[in-house]
């Protein structure tokens, strides 16, 4: 007998990284000694987190093509630095009034300068090339291959950084973004290794969200409920604007500016990875976790129909 298991998942938005986390995080709720208990490998996958996203990042990584760059620099180069620029503002503001700290108490307790910035700074490329896919161009699509860029960790500690906060060992920057560019190498020196490298990338994907969410607890998560709502829905607004404004300064329609107006799901891996570089913000890590996952969710169900009212408006077609 045939369960439906992987048809299940997909049909959760932003599913493979979401379940997982949600079952990782209900076991270390209800039996959190599971890890220490049985030990040896069935502990790692508990604790493995960081392991598994770096090999995910090369894996990543051998998919960018170099021969894309300059036909795509233009329209990729401006959505890329929108979301860049989004980062560094909202990081000036807030971390004027909270610095790297989450806030303890209140409607707005665990909200952080760390979660914002991740959570606007990361988009949902699968979900943009599918809806670019279906109201936008070729060039369009492939302008992905440079804002994939945002993946990891980087930027995010790049523009914490530049927003005057705690700021990070050049060594551990370039670690950061060492194994993206390793793959980016590999898979343009050898395109069987590009196709080799490229299959493994979904995979890792359920692997280091289980990780993650062994390490929240679901209390957190509930307290989370109506903030993370609000996180998804100011990601939602203030990107959809903003990036429909610079796909039109690039001669587009604003289409792909909107489809790119959300958060993606390896995003909520970064308030870990960025606590691990710079224990500063190691308070904040789990909540951001919990808030950047429920903006992967807010903003998966909204940003289609979104973007697709956009396209009727301006008149784009779908492609059948």
């Amino acid at each position: 007998m045939q369960l439906p298991i992987k048809k299940t998942i997909d049909s959760v938005p932003g599913g493979m990284m979401i379940v997982p986390l949600t079952i990782g995080c209900l076991i270390n709720t209800f039996a959190p000694d599971t890890a220490g208990f049985f030990g040896s490998f069935t502990g790692a996958l508990f604790n493995g987190a960081l392991p598994i996203l770096a090999v995910f990042y090369v894996c990543m990584g051998s998919t960018i093509s170099f021969k894309t760059l300059p036909r795509v620099a233009g329209k990729g180069g401006v959505l890329l630095g929108s979301k860049i620029l989004m980062g560094i503002l909202c990081g000036v503001v807030l971390g004027h009034f909270l610095g790297e700290v989450p806030i303890t108490s209140g409607w707005f307790a665990g909200l952080s300068t760390l979660a914002v910035v991740a959570a606007i700074n990361d988009t949902n490329g699968g979900l943009y090339m599918a809806l670019m896919g279906q109201y936008g161009t070729a060039d369009e699509a492939a302008a992905y291959s440079v804002m994939s860029l945002e993946s990891g960790p980087f930027l995010t500690m790049v523009t914490l950084g530049a927003a005057g906060l705690s700021a990070f060992p050049w060594q551990t920057l370039v670690g950061a973004i060492l194994p993206l560019a390793a793959g980016i190498v590999i898979g343009n020196l050898d395109h069987k290794m590009r196709d080799f490298l490229s299959r493994a990338t979904p995979v890792m994907i359920p692997f280091f969200a289980f990780a993650l969410g062994a390490s929240l607890d679901l209390h957190q998560v509930w307290q989370a409920g109506l903030l993370g709502l609000a996180l998804g829905l100011f990601v939602l607004v203030v990107s959809g604007i903003v990036m429909l404004v610079a796909d039109k300064t690039t001669g587009g329609n604003g289409v792909a500016g909107l489809a790119a107006a959300s958060t993606a799901g390896n995003a909520a891996a970064v308030p870990t990875l960025v606590a691990s570089a710079n224990h500063a913000y190691a308070a904040a890590a789990a909540p951001a976790t919990v808030l950047v996952a429920a903006s992967v969710i807010v903003t998966s169900i909204l940003t289609p129909p979104l973007t697709a009212w956009w396209a009727r408006r301006v008149g784009a077609k779908a492609q059948l």
